[in-house]
């Protein structure tokens, strides 16, 4: 019996077949066909009545990784086209092969697939945890429960696209003073590497005393000189190094989160965008008819950080004992008090999930404000920077240079 079960257990892989063939009327009929083999195809067209004339294995070429913006364009058009009353299948076909990514065409194929023999939508999403996490598929579920798929997918849309817009701008807000440090120590790095020594050329013919930022500046660059490949290896190395510790420690995971909530400036801004996706999702969550103690479960993992998703666990933990909303988070002491009296003031009116999405409107908002304040700050401290710096070794390059001038205008 355990055998059976085991063999029963092993997934065959499975291939897309395009098939003509003539149906019981003598019509030539064409269509697509996802099976385990060209024997499989035959024998299931046999059976609907159709005789196969030819089939044909497709090779899907390979696309690229599947983005969260990929699924949340998936997520908005089914939405749109099962409100349209188009069918569940007929969606996933129009989706699948509309798709610029085949990645994303295979996965949704591979769904359809699952549905055809039976399983629920939800249940086809549980199968790609890594597409379609707790949240998505908690919804999907609530959605196909209540009768109103269509409108839970339009919500899940909409809470997905502000998510998605939350995180671009903090990607936003990180990659332009990042690109600027990268290109500034480029810049640096080719001067010290292949101008300096050809400046050391120069004065060496000079004869005479060097200033201290002159031999300072010729020093480094002996230095970059002789171990570039060091100094360039450690970067990177210590780079892929970190972002490989960082996807395996939680530990290292944990103390990144609590050192991003602690930068200057930035801090407060990553602080703000996991106070929005905190409200939105429970707010979404809350909407779709989700119990709180479950919606609590999957708005910790979607905050997106561990001081956070350690501090809703204790949330849910009270929530469950009887404990109201609003003073389990005065609890844990890392809710702001406007969040704190919004939710009070929902829990007591009965509309909580219209309160916490007006909190994640909010902080949506100061996010955008504090985005566009960093920009116009780092500008002028950014030049201020590059000018010291590049000016910096220009200047202790040119004063024997002056210094010469001077002595022989003397």
């Amino acid at each position: 019996m355990a055998v059976q079960t085991k063999a029963q257990s092993i997934k065959v892989k499975e291939f897309t077949f395009q098939w003509e063939g003539k149906d019981r009327t003598g019509k030539v009929i064409k269509g697509e066909m996802r099976a385990g083999g060209e024997n499989v195809v035959k024998n299931t067209l046999r059976r609907q009545g159709i005789n196969v004339l030819r089939t044909k294995k497709l090779r899907l070429r390979k696309g690229r990784r599947i983005s969260e913006q990929d699924i949340t364009m998936f997520t908005r058009q089914l939405a749109t086209m099962m409100k349209s009353g188009v069918p569940l299948l007929t969606s996933f076909d129009i989706v699948a092969k509309g798709h610029g990514n085949p990645s994303v065409t295979k996965l949704l194929m591979d769904i359809k697939a699952d549905i055809e023999t039976g399983s629920s939508l939800t249940q086809a999403f549980r199968k790609y945890p890594n597409q379609f996490d707790a949240l998505y598929c908690n919804l999907v579920q609530a959605g196909e429960q209540a009768g109103i798929l269509d409108t839970l997918l339009a919500r899940l849309a909409t809470y997905k696209e502000k998510i998605l817009s939350v995180k671009k701008k903090i990607k936003s807000a990180m990659f332009y003073p990042t690109s600027i440090i990268v290109a500034a120590f480029v810049i640096t790095a080719v001067i010290m590497i292949f101008v300096i020594p050809a400046f050391k050329d120069l004065f060496s013919s000079f004869g005479a005393d060097l200033p201290a930022p002159t031999l300072l500046v010729m020093a480094l660059s002996d230095f970059f000189v002789s171990y570039w490949y060091l100094i360039f290896g450690s970067i990177f190395g210590g780079i892929y190094a970190f972002l490989k510790a960082w996807k395996r420690s939680e530990a290292l995971q944990i103390f990144m989160d609590r050192l991003l909530l602690k930068l200057p400036v930035i801090g407060e801004i990553i602080r703000k965008a996991t106070l929005a996706r905190w409200a939105r999702t429970l707010a979404t969550m809350f909407a779709a008819g989700v119990p709180l103690v479950d919606s609590l479960d999957s708005v910790g993992g979607a905050s997106g950080n561990y001081v956070y998703r350690i501090a809703t666990k204790r949330v849910q933990s009270d929530v469950a004992t009887g404990t109201s909303l609003t003073l389990a988070m005065q609890n844990v002491a890392i809710f702001p008090n406007m969040m704190l009296q919004m939710v009070a003031i929902g829990e007591e009116s009965g509309s909580l999930d219209s309160m916490l999405g007006k909190v994640a409107d909010y902080y949506e908002e100061e996010v955008d404000n504090a985005v566009e304040a960093m920009s116009s700050l780092m500008e002028p401290v950014i030049m201020v920077v590059l000018g010291v710096l590049i000016g910096g070794l220009v200047i202790a390059m040119y004063l024997p240079i002056f210094k010469m001038g001077a002595a022989i205008g003397g």
